[in-house]
């Protein structure tokens, strides 16, 4: 893949609090993260990643005193004398912290009028031969918000916000500011590139490094759904039956004239990511244990679920700490215990508590603890049925369906690999540019 020196211009970045400052610095990661040399250019901030370049420019603020006495008379209708003057400040500014830059990513710096300076600056640059490519990344739009309509007048430099400058690339975050930014710029909606915003799941969620490195070794981000067994592996648990549920899962066809909830897996079958995590390690008290957990193994190499079905104690003799366990039941979509036998079920509370849907042995204490809020089969039951189950309820569960959408679309993963990737590779690699540092 072609590795670039990008930059990423706004008028402040991290740790300064703001929705595209946020985003800004996950696009930062992320592009560093796949090997890409990143700077960011900002007024206001400061280094927050070794692998980012951090470049102050104190004149791209939007509260600097020149850029706010500026602003008073343009909100006025009038462009003031120093308008210009600040303009090509700002120019000269740039030029120097774009030395070496392969792709520049302005960040609503112009669609907004809270630095039409700045605005301006890029216009021209823009225009020079040995300017970097441009991408303006909308997050908002002034011209199509009413609360900013007093400030905008007509001609230059307002209409810079809604006049489609030529030669550069307009990336938007959502279908509906892909529909406003063609009617504005008049142009096609296809010329206009749509990535959406994402979420950061570890964070969100409050992972612990351990279960981010389970996650990222067993592949769980990609499960749908993903089941949870928090579990010793001892016969009375019957984890085999959860196995050849998980199994029929993967391979249960459709039902004639039904879609598949999220839409995005192939006609015939409805669950073919479903995953299963086992967390438990083999029972310490009985040396049949170590059988059993073999035989486990060989199951699930019999119903091909390698990669599929995922065992904490296949590592070694321990399972996984509570912290990682408790994490676990944040981020999976359902918990299964198909026990023969409780005394208890403590899986159950947890299970609430995370607000989990809970499938389960009808065994008595079970029964006693989940009340009519648990979905209940017998032990000995067919596989076929239990994940018949275990479907229909998840496919009438409108928080798993959007659950499952987000995870399929919108973590910050999964938009770099869509979105943002291929975004970079429609940029060439420019090998006569040096990738120099700024001056």
């Amino acid at each position: 893949m072609n590795k670039q020196t990008v930059a990423l211009i706004h008028y402040s970045a991290p740790p300064v609090v703001g929705g595209v400052e946020s985003v800004l610095a996950h696009h930062a990661r992320l592009m560093a993260d796949h090997g890409h040399a990143v700077r960011v250019l900002a007024a206001r901030g400061d280094p927050w990643d070794e692998r980012v370049q951090f470049i102050r420019l104190p004149l791209i603020d939007s509260r600097h005193p020149r850029v706010l006495a500026v602003k008073a008379e343009l909100d006025a209708g009038r462009v003031p004398p120093d308008f210009a003057a600040l303009s090509g400040d700002i120019a000269r500014a740039l030029r120097p912290a774009l030395d070496g830059v392969e792709l520049l990513v302005a960040h609503n710096v112009c669609s907004l009028n809270k630095n039409l300076a700045l605005t301006a600056a890029l216009q021209a640059l823009s225009r020079e031969s040995d300017s970097p490519p441009l991408v303006l990344w909308h997050h908002d739009l002034a011209w199509t918000t009413p609360r900013y309509r007093a400030e905008l007048h007509d001609g230059y430099p307002w209409d810079l916000l809604r006049t489609h400058w030529g030669g550069v690339r307009h990336v938007v975050v959502s279908e509906f500011r892909r529909s406003e930014l063609a009617a504005l710029l008049q142009i096609p909606s296809d010329s206009i590139t749509v990535v959406p915003n994402g979420i950061e799941t570890a964070n969100l969620l409050k992972l612990e490094a351990r279960t981010q490195a389970l996650i990222a070794s067993m592949n769980l981000a990609q499960a749908e759904p993903l089941l949870l067994l928090p579990a010793r592996l001892t016969p009375r648990k019957n984890i085999e039956l959860a196995l050849r549920v998980l199994a029929a899962l993967r391979r249960r066809d459709v039902p004639a004239g039904r879609l598949p909830a999220t839409g995005d897996v192939p006609l015939g079958r409805l669950y073919p990511r479903a995953m299963l995590v086992v967390t438990g390690p083999e029972g310490p008290h009985n040396p049949a244990n170590a059988g059993y957990k073999q035989r486990l193994f060989a199951l699930r190499d019999e119903l091909r679920l390698r990669g599929a079905a995922h065992f904490a104690a296949e590592g070694g003799a321990e399972g996984l700490p509570d912290a990682v366990v408790a994490d676990l039941f944040r981020f999976a979509d359902a918990l299964i215990l198909p026990s023969r036998e409780e005394g208890f079920g403590i899986p159950l509370l947890e299970a609430a508590l995370a607000r989990l849907p809970v499938f389960c042995a009808g065994i008595p204490p079970l029964r006693d603890l989940g009340g009519e809020d648990a979905t209940y089969f017998s032990p000995h039951a067919d596989p076929e049925s239990v994940a018949g189950l275990i479907a229909d309820r998840l496919r009438g569960d409108a928080a798993y369906r959007f659950s499952a959408r987000v995870k399929g679309g919108f973590t910050w993963e999964r938009i770099y690999a869509a979105h943002i990737a291929p975004l970079l590779l429609s940029f060439p690699h420019q090998a006569g540019k040096a990738a120099g540092g700024a001056a």
